[in-house]
């Protein structure tokens, strides 16, 4: 397969940040797994991946009644370093040293994002408040977003400053998707 394109590496690294997965065992493979609504959404992402793939994206049924839609890569080398910097002893967390590319951060937006009356939310409750400091602080040096902590129930996420909106939005937009504008105040 050779290596990674950079697109290819930001798209896997904004899902890393949102729904993926991934897994190693001698190479890692990263697990894409969405809604059945969001079926356009996975065959943009196998599309774009395709070349790592050897399965179609496939429905699965799960608890509840819930239908996913899913694909993984193979095993693979090229993989298997964007693993170590994601995953500590089997646990996904966010590198220190984490650049991200604006199509990076619009896949995790369209992962994970959410908008409320003018505020944009990124629903990072899988990541503990440190990992999530780490986020605020990526966010602010690389794209001059302000972003803070927002309680969800029990869990905190990531909240957009309104002031930063606009910012976050002029970033993101030439790689949102369509069917995600839903999404944007």
């Amino acid at each position: 397969m050779g290596s990674l394109t950079e697109r290819q590496k930001a798209i896997i690294v904004g899902s890393l940040l949102g729904d993926g997965t991934m897994r190693c065992k001698i190479n890692a493979l990263l697990e894409i797994n969405h809604s059945i609504k969001q079926r356009d959404y996975v065959e943009w992402k196998f599309n774009e991946l395709k070349d790592m793939v050897s399965t179609r994206p496939h429905k699965r049924f799960g608890n509840a009644g819930r239908i996913a839609y899913r694909f993984t890569t193979r095993s693979l080398p090229e993989l298997t370093d964007i693993y170590r910097t994601f995953y500590k002893r089997g646990k996904k967390i966010i590198p220190g040293n984490l650049k991200m590319h604006p199509l990076s951060l619009a896949v995790w937006f369209m992962d994970d994002g959410c908008k409320s009356y003018r505020a944009l939310y990124l629903n990072t409750q899988k990541f503990n408040v440190t990992e999530q400091q780490k986020l605020i602080s990526l966010l602010n040096k690389q794209f001059d977003i302000k972003a803070s902590l927002n309680k969800d129930k029990t869990y905190y996420r990531l909240r957009i400053a309104v002031s930063s909106v606009a910012q976050f939005l002029s970033i993101i937009r030439p790689y949102l998707l369509p069917m995600f504008c839903y999404k944007t105040p």
